[in-house]
């Protein structure tokens, strides 16, 4: 497959804010360098990344993508505007797939939950392991956002729960949700692709006939016992009333994809159907909780 790649110049306080905004115009891979092209790969929970001075983010797309929109976009929040350093070029047809799955570990969150990629052995049998493969979906868990949201899920007793996965992406949260017990999962989602990727990950890992999954315009009409959603800020605002009718009398509710500076305006739009709870945070990213009134 041809692939294109978009390089932005950085330094250590813009490469992941610069790595958010390639991802949110579509790159299927981030990666870090510095003037001698040493990757820096995504770090486990809890430890820390160091970016150099002079750091290069590219994001790695389709060659068919609509550059031109991708680009005018990162423009128009840049702080240099139309001034904005970047490079576009062509890549040779290699295994990117490959050269992620090598950089792709198993990680833990909370007390009894592990994510592993399906090609690795897991570290330790008796825990609750989710075998993940995302394909081209979002979700592997080492964002913070998607951290929080399965750390959250750890802290929960699901058993015999409906639970609805707003936006499933790979398929992680309905994964973890259903190896932690619950009863059923109603997936949601976009993108066919992600259905896929959430479609093959259930089967791998024996849940799929636990696991529903839709699109928007054919999603159901239920109330669950848990929401979770890991999206972003601007669909979460346009989107609650939806997304709190799912919810039944005393629901959990978690809602990802939030930046601290975003965090109060979603508290208290959600706050007119749910208890809010502190935020949790990590990086400069939030997960807001609450408990349907």
């Amino acid at each position: 497959m041809p692939w294109i790649q978009l390089r932005l110049s950085a330094n250590e306080e813009t490469a992941e804010k610069y790595s958010d905004w390639l991802m949110a115009c579509g790159a299927q891979a981030v990666t870090f360098i510095d003037a001698k092209d040493t990757p820096i790969y995504e770090p486990l929970p809890g430890d820390e990344v160091t970016y150099w001075a002079n750091t290069v983010v590219m994001g790695l797309y389709d060659a068919s993508h609509d550059m031109d929109a991708a680009i005018n976009y990162i423009k128009g929040i840049h702080p240099d505007g139309e001034k904005m350093k970047f490079k576009l070029e062509q890549l040779e047809d290699k295994d990117w797939e490959r050269e992620w799955m090598d950089n792709f570990h198993p990680m833990k969150f909370g007390e009894r939950l592990w994510i592993c990629p399906s090609w690795r052995e897991v570290p330790d049998p008796e825990a609750v392991n989710v075998m993940l493969d995302p394909g081209l979906a979002f979700g592997t868990g080492t964002h913070p956002t998607t951290a929080l949201c399965l750390t959250w899920l750890d802290s929960l007793d699901l058993k015999g729960k409906t639970v609805v996965d707003f936006g499933c992406g790979s398929g992680i949260l309905s994964l973890a949700a259903l190896k932690l017990g619950a009863k059923e999962v109603i997936g949601i989602d976009i993108d066919p692709q992600a259905l896929q990727a959430s479609k093959e990950n259930a089967t791998r890992n024996g849940v799929e006939d636990r696991l529903s999954l839709y699109l928007p315009s054919d999603q159901p009409s239920l109330k669950a016992d848990v929401v979770v959603a890991n999206i972003l800020a601007g669909p979460l605002r346009e989107l609650a009333p939806v997304i709190t009718e799912f919810l039944a009398k005393e629901a959990k509710l978690a809602l990802s994809g939030v930046l601290e500076a975003q965090a109060e305006t979603l508290q208290e739009i959600y706050g007119q159907w749910c208890h809010m709870e502190p935020i949790a945070i990590q990086d400069e990213w939030v997960r807001l909780s609450g408990i349907r009134r």
